[in-house]
């Protein structure tokens, strides 16, 4: 004879399994996303060995010395003439660089004045250096 208790159905879901598994995927996420970002940031760039590898023609060079003059091909100007000069220099070709090369003791603004020039009249490329040391 069979006796026969009475058995109840469970009806609730255990969570704790599924909590466990969630908070070991997430951990393995945590310790592997770094290992991936940098995998995926290896950059190879490429090498050169020319120095300036645009025409002397397309450049023109601007000197900002000391005292705020403005220099050009050993010529000084204000920024007034050197409008003027810019725009005879750059005739109707758009493609010249303008290269701003400022004394250290120089204040940025006037580089920054010489650049709004030069952007204004159209300027393809902007640079800027150091006055070599003779």
């Amino acid at each position: 004879m069979s006796t026969h208790r009475n058995r109840t159905v469970m009806a609730d879901i255990n969570m704790v399994p599924f909590i466990d598994i969630t908070l070991i995927l997430l951990i393995i996420f945590m310790v592997m996303s770094p290992l991936l970002v940098q995998m995926q940031l290896t950059v190879d760039l490429p090498k050169s060995t020319a120095i300036n590898t645009q025409a002397e023609d397309d450049v023109i060079r601007v000197e900002v010395l000391k005292n705020g003059t403005v220099q050009l091909d050993n010529k000084k100007f204000t920024l007034k003439n050197l409008e003027r000069e810019l725009i005879l220099r750059m005739g109707k070709a758009n493609k010249k660089t303008i290269l701003v090369q400022a004394d250290k003791e120089v204040p940025v603004q006037q580089v920054v004045d010489v650049f709004d020039i030069a952007k204004q009249l159209g300027a393809a490329k902007l640079g800027i250096g150091v006055l070599s040391k003779n």
